[in-house]
């Protein structure tokens, strides 16, 4: 008969939210980031974070990711308290069912980007040619097949951003979270990562972002939570862009990214 593990024991009633935190706080030395944060995240949700900088934004994402331990509250997601999980299981917490699209994109320089994406999947013990092959699927579904080979120096923002949304998506995470994914793309660039976040959530998957760009949020998130000073200041639902609109959008900036793509290659 099985046995319950320390990191079993993690998963409890709370799996009716996809993400629930209550009272949660967190401390570092005499500074509060959180302040008593209590929000609940459906399943198939897509939720935007915003609010000014330094004011817990980005320690409440890592609070979701398990990045980081509250001081005191707890962080559920899918199930799991987070607060229960040993760091192996942590670990493992992330590695399965966490996606991450960060920033600055965090691709591996020396790594083409089938490999980039791959390296995801092997890091859980996936065959790597099982997960070469899943990875070229996910390259494929995001429009940059044609770029597997290609090292993160040479790819555009948006490839790159592309290519680190197949990474977080190689394992199905539960959730997917993002990071100011547009921060440091132009604005074609951040086009086609909205457009991308999206489809994405029309098909089911779980999304929490942390953005200061409203127009991102309207565009991609169906309800705003806005932070101040480390607490909960407020929430709001969105009415998001018509699908049909969306379509047509990310027809024509698929087509100027292929023109950017042919010009670097004169």
């Amino acid at each position: 008969m099985a046995t319950e593990t320390e990191d079993d024991r993690g998963r409890t009633a709370g799996a009716a939210a996809a993400v629930r935190l209550t009272d949660v706080r967190k401390e570092y030395g005499d500074t509060t980031a959180l302040d008593g944060v209590s929000l609940e995240i459906r399943a198939g949700e897509s939720v935007a974070v915003m609010g000014p900088s330094g004011c817990g934004k980005s320690t409440l994402l890592n609070m979701v990711a398990g990045l980081d331990r509250p001081t005191s509250g707890t962080v559920m997601v899918h199930g799991d308290d987070l607060g229960r999980l040993s760091e192996k299981g942590l670990a493992l917490f992330r590695r399965r069912r966490i996606g991450m699209i960060f920033q600055f994109f965090n691709l591996l320089d020396d790594l083409p980007a089938l490999d980039n994406v791959a390296l995801a999947a092997q890091l859980t013990g996936v065959p790597a040619s099982r997960a070469r092959k899943r990875a070229l699927e996910l390259l494929d579904e995001l429009g940059i097949a044609d770029r597997r080979d290609a090292y993160p120096a040479v790819l555009s923002g948006g490839e790159r951003q592309r290519v680190a949304a197949a990474r977080a998506l190689m394992n199905r995470p539960a959730l997917l979270l993002a990071d100011e994914p547009t921060g440091a793309l132009d604005s074609r660039a951040g086009e086609q990562v909205m457009d991308l976040l999206l489809d994405l959530n029309q098909i089911g998957q779980t999304l929490l972002l942390v953005t200061h760009d409203e127009r991102m949020a309207t565009r991609c998130a169906s309800r705003v939570i806005q932070v101040a000073d480390g607490r909960v200041a407020g929430e709001r639902g969105l009415e998001r862009t018509e699908h049909k609109e969306h379509t047509m959008r990310a027809d024509r900036t698929e087509r100027s990214d292929r023109t950017e793509s042919s010009e670097r290659t004169v």
